[in-house]
């Protein structure tokens, strides 16, 4: 039997091209304790050995949260070196994520807070409900973001807000999210799935290997305009540029094969 066969609170469906994983654990408003972040890193496998997987879509159970943070009750247990080793396992779950050979799209119900906001940033993309409150509220905890969110949430935000929210510890609104670029759009909460999905097949529907090099020339920071151009060249060497050009001037859908 497979690892992942036994997971419990996290569901994963790699049918393709989109993957589906889905935090399970509403009733805790999908806190992030231990075996949620070891099953988190199961799934992750799980994916990465799955066929033909183009796109993730990642949510959280329930009507009321898409992760509500770490779970306090295993927080308030620990002591300086096994913290240490929490927040380094977290960052790596998230690393792995983030540099993952496909896109993962963060589905945002609900609470998005402390660790929940910092897996949502790990994704590439992120869409919220009209409902959902985004936060890093750890200093009202004594702490501060362990998983990379003092990292990507400045990356993404600009330091001047990503200081305001950690520091003040209060979550914002879906619109001021998406006003800030926390997220790239707002539905309502009945179409939140189909949305991320239909993101996720549009992506999909790409050239895998043109989609991973954007991905990552997006990320090269002060290399960027170098890896940019270096991985153009690439593209123009793959069996994809060629179909899709030719598709272009053929006047069809191109098929992509990832080569």
């Amino acid at each position: 039997m497979a690892p992942w066969d036994q997971m419990q609170l996290v569901q994963v469906d790699t049918t393709p091209p989109v993957a589906h994983v889905t935090l399970n654990r509403p009733d805790k408003l999908n806190a992030l304790n231990r075996t949620m972040m070891r099953e988190l890193t199961l799934a992750w496998g799980k994916i990465l050995q799955a066929k033909d997987v183009r796109a993730v879509v990642l949510t959280g159970a329930g009507e009321r949260a898409f992760a509500a943070g770490a779970d306090i009750a295993e927080l308030a247990e620990l002591d300086a070196a096994t913290a240490q080793a929490l927040s380094k396992n977290g960052n790596d779950l998230m690393s792995g994520i983030e540099r993952f050979a496909v896109p993962w799209i963060a589905a945002i119900n609900g609470f998005a807070l402390g660790g929940g906001l910092e897996l949502a940033l790990a994704c590439t993309l992120r869409i919220a409900s009209e409902n959902a409150r985004l936060g890093q509220p750890e200093v009202k905890l004594g702490l501060i973001p362990g998983y990379g969110g003092t990292q990507r949430l400045t990356r993404l935000i600009g330091p001047a807000r990503a200081q305001e929210m950690i520091l003040t510890g209060e979550p914002i609104t879906a619109q001021e999210a998406l006003r800030i670029g926390l997220v790239s759009r707002v539905v309502p909460r009945a179409e939140l799935l189909a949305a991320a999905d239909a993101l996720a097949a549009q992506i999909a529907a790409n050239a895998p290997l043109a989609v991973r090099w954007a991905r990552q020339a997006v990320a090269g920071g002060d290399a960027g305009p170098e890896l940019e151009s270096s991985l153009f060249g690439l593209c123009c060497a793959t069996a994809d540029m060629k179909e899709g050009t030719r598709a272009f001037i053929e006047k069809r859908v191109p098929a992509f094969q990832g080569k």
